[in-house]
Order: structure tokens, then C-alpha cells, then sequence
């Protein structure tokens, strides 16, 4: 689907487009979500108290990204594969700022050490650098100064034809809220709806000892994969 299909494909959306024009192009391929409930009053210590933490029944989720970046451009340049491609682990929460539903960052790793530095210094987003590798059906990640690591074993399962209202609260976000020293920035994105599978997760180490309190050393309460989106990205507004 073209760019301009994109743009014109928004009867998903929760609310209209920005006026102004797009800023930046990527593509979020090959995604595994882990989705864990967990408790607001753990959570809340990594949430700047200006965001308000969004809530499904009642109880907040956070939520393991692992994917590949691909093709990420400014808008009037071409995508240069060995800064524009990179494998990315995301772990974010759900929150609502200024009537808009989005996500909120708690970590935000990127495989390639010059790519996070471009990006971290662009987006504002604390970009930091992570070994990774991805060969077929496995991802692995590891960070020493942070002791990070995350390995995943995965098997693709089929698609899914019916997304659950929880499905797509986790999934159909269009704004991103990460704050600064002084400043809280907001992102606009824009996609079509995230095509998902189902996902058998056959082996599972995720060590996040600064988010220990939240995961327990337990199974994720929810799992996706997704072969990804296209997006188109606005540029950073200061709340």
C-alpha cells in the first residue's frame, strides 16, 4: 500500500489526522508483543505524574515490543539500510494525556549503537544501545550496563480473524507521550490496523531487574505477533 493509501485509510483512527504534514517513515516488521497486567501502584513510580496511567478494566498493563525497524526516513530523504534498519525492544505502558490515548516508554533499546544515537538525538526518545540478534524464531537481547536480557523462543500460530476489545486496546495506539528534564513531548502516528497471529512463546527469559517488581518472573497475561505496519510519524510537540 502506497503512502498516500495510508494517509486516506483512517476510519480506524480514535481521532482525525494531524493538519500538518508527515515528518518521518518506518516500518515496525515482525513484531512480538508480551502483554502483563499489573499492578497500578508498581507501576506508578515510572509514570511522570502528569500523564494519567490508562486503565482496561480497571488495571493497567505494560507491554514487551520486540520488533525490527525498517526503511526509517525523514520525509524528503530516501532510507539508508545501515542507520534505517535495526532491531528495537520497546517496554511501554498505556496512558492518556489531553483526551488521547497512547503510550509511554519505560525502556527503549535499539541493536545498532550509531542509530540510537541519531535517533535518541532527533526524537528526544532515551534511545540506548543493546547487543541483539534475530535468526529465524528467536531474539535475543542483552545490556551489561543496565543486566538486561531478554530470549525469546517463538513459533508463528495464524491469523486472527476477530480482535478482542482488549487486542486492540493494546494494539490501535496513535500517540506516544515521553517526557524530558523539562518537558513532556507528544508524538502523532499514523498506520493501518496491526494485522495479528497468534504466537506460541516456547522459551521465555526476560531480566529487567529496575522492572523486576512488575513482571514476577511470570508468563505474559497476553501474546501477539504481527508481521507490521507501515507508519507515518509527526514530529515532536511539547505538551
Amino acid at each position: 500500500m502506497t503512502i498516500k493509501e495510508i494517509l486516506h485509510t483512517t476510519a480506524h483512527r480514535p481521532w482525525n489526522m494531524p493538519s500538518n504534514p508527515w515528518a518521518y517513515y518506518q516500518e515496525w516488521n515482525n513484531a512480538i508483543f508480551l502483554h502483563y497486567q499489573v499492578d497500578l501502584s508498581l507501576l506508578q513510580p515510572f509514570v511522570p505524574q502528569a500523564l494519567e496511567i490508562d486503565l482496561f478494566n480497571g488495571k493497567p498493563w505494560v507491554s514487551v515490543v520486540a520488533f525490527t525497524m525498517e526503511k526509517i526516513r525523514p520525509r524528503y530523504l530516501p532510507a539508508f539500510p545501515p542507520i534505517s534498519n535495526f532491531d528495537e525492544i520497546n517496554i511501554r505502558t498505556y496512558v492518556r494525556s489531553n483526551g488521547k490515548a497512547g503510550v509511554y516508554f519505560l525502556s527503549i533499546e535499539g541493536g545498532t549503537s550509531l542509530s540510537c544515537k541519531i535517533a535518541k538525538s532527533l526524537s528526544g526518545l532515551p534511545y540506548r544501545f543493546s547487543k541483539m540478534s534475530r535468526p529465524e524464531g528467536i531474539y535475543k537481547s542483552s545490556n551489561s550496563e543496565f543486566n538486561d536480557h531478554l530470549h525469546i523462543a517463538y513459533t508463528i500460530g495464524e491469523k486472527t480473524t476477530e480482535k478482542t476489545e482488549l487486542d486492540l486496546w493494546l494494539t490501535e495506539r496513535y500517540a506516544l507521550f515521553q517526557d524530558t528534564k523539562d518537558v513532556i513531548n507528544a508524538f502523532d502516528i499514523h498506520h493501518l490496523e496491526w494485522p495479528i497471529n497468534t504466537i506460541n512463546i516456547d522459551h521465555l527469559e526476560l531480566n529487567y531487574p529496575r522492572f523486576a517488581g512488575l513482571f514476577k518472573d511470570r508468563k505474559p497475561d497476553r501474546v501477539h505477533y504481527s508481521k507490521g505496519v507501515k507508519v507515518l510519524a509527526w514530529g515532536k510537540q511539547k505538551q
